[in-house]
């Protein structure tokens, strides 16, 4: 079964049915027949590279082709009924044709920041929180600008975060077949994101910063964070944790270059990984057969410092790829590593498990 839905995955575009609204000014709320009674509203900070495509389109306001790096906040609704792990979208089986702020997790506008400004206004959001915290959220393959902002700002809702959220969203085509353009784009990103974080650390306050990425996302912010640590190694303390969620990255070339490099900035580190993750099963046919560092069972990637988070026994829905926001238990622990600083041995919802290389972690059933 699993192997179907790999192939399924790869050669069958999904088609995601519906009607959306496509011409809203971007800094105008889209939601319809709402009033902010029915839903949250989620400011999140925002650096990317992607060009600018339509201004007046919500959208398509950055597009999958590369630029510059601009900065600026979004605004994104959490219904008031929203369920911790749901991402909430229109759905053609629910008669629903069209996004509602009410009923749905919504990029409500963009709004675009000069550098300068966008700094003194993360400063001031940062310092804000209790204990001056960020975290930078990098995304995976197959995500649009859109995809990007809702992500961040469920995931920060969901977590509960005191501090300032922030996504880098790199020039994803947003397309199941365009896996390709993306390994470029992503490969294209990196310096760019290593200059942002650099960015970050010395152009705010932030004492307690969180990286967090995904799948493909991974290959940038892990190499962006091993360099900005090695050219100025004072930042590496406000470092909290470096969380890895099904890196789309060669086992390999992972524990042969990647691990020992993150290992040697001392920080803690957290990686999500699951054995029916479809896209990374797919990933790892078109890479020859070679294993990814987000597998697991024989393959699992353990090193000593890096704390491996076995999810398969989680449900992780159809495709199981993006099960370390999508399912309570992985929010949970996550909210444990944020909240109180608890590593995986202190974790109550972990079981620890013993292998030839060393301990990994399971999630109790």
């Amino acid at each position: 079964m699993d192997r179907i839905k790999t192939l399924l995955f790869i050669f069958i575009p999904i088609i995601v049915i519906g009607c959306q609204n496509r011409n809203e000014s971007p800094n105008n709320i889209v939601a319809k027949a709402s009033s902010e009674a029915d839903y949250a509203i989620m400011e999140v900070f925002f650096a990317t590279d992607r060009k600018q495509d339509d201004m007046s389109n919500m959208k398509s306001y950055f597009g999958a082709e590369r630029g510059v790096i601009s900065y600026g906040k979004t605004k994104v609704s959490i219904p008031r009924d929203h369920r911790m792990g749901e991402l909430e979208s229109p759905s053609i089986w629910r008669f629903e044709f069209s996004e509602d702020a009410k009923d749905h997790i919504v990029l409500l506008a963009i709004e675009p920041l000069k550098k300068e400004i966008y700094f003194d206004l993360l400063t001031k959001e940062i310092g804000s929180s209790s204990t001056n915290n960020a975290f930078i959220f990098v995304h995976g393959y197959n995500v649009t600008f859109e995809d990007a902002a809702r992500r961040t700002a469920q995931m920060s809702y969901d977590l509960g975060f005191d501090g300032a959220p922030i996504f880098y969203s790199w020039p994803s085509h947003g397309s199941i077949p365009k896996y390709t353009f993306d390994e470029a784009n992503i490969q294209w990103a990196e310096n760019n994101i290593k200059n942002f974080l650099a960015d970050v650390l010395t152009q705010t306050s932030a004492e307690n910063i969180y990286l967090i990425a995904h799948s493909m996302g991974n290959r940038a912010l892990t190499r962006a964070y091993i360099n900005v640590v090695k050219e100025n190694p004072s930042v590496r303390s406000r470092i909290r944790e470096v969380i890895l969620a099904a890196p789309d990255i060669d086992a390999e070339v992972f524990k042969r270059e990647i691990a020992p490099a993150l290992v040697e900035a001392k920080r803690p580190i957290t990686l999500y990984a699951s054995s029916k993750d479809v896209p990374l099963n797919a990933s790892k046919l078109i890479h020859g057969g070679y294993p990814r560092a987000g597998d697991t069972g024989e393959n699992i990637i353990v090193f000593d410092g890096i704390e491996t988070i076995d999810a398969t026994s989680v449900e992780t829905g159809f495709l199981g790829h993006s099960y370390y926001a999508d399912e309570r238990s992985l929010i949970a622990d996550m909210f444990y590593i944020i909240h109180n600083n608890l590593r995986a041995k202190e974790r109550a919802g972990l079981l620890e498990q013993v292998s030839d290389d060393g301990v990994y972690w399971i999630f109790r059933q």
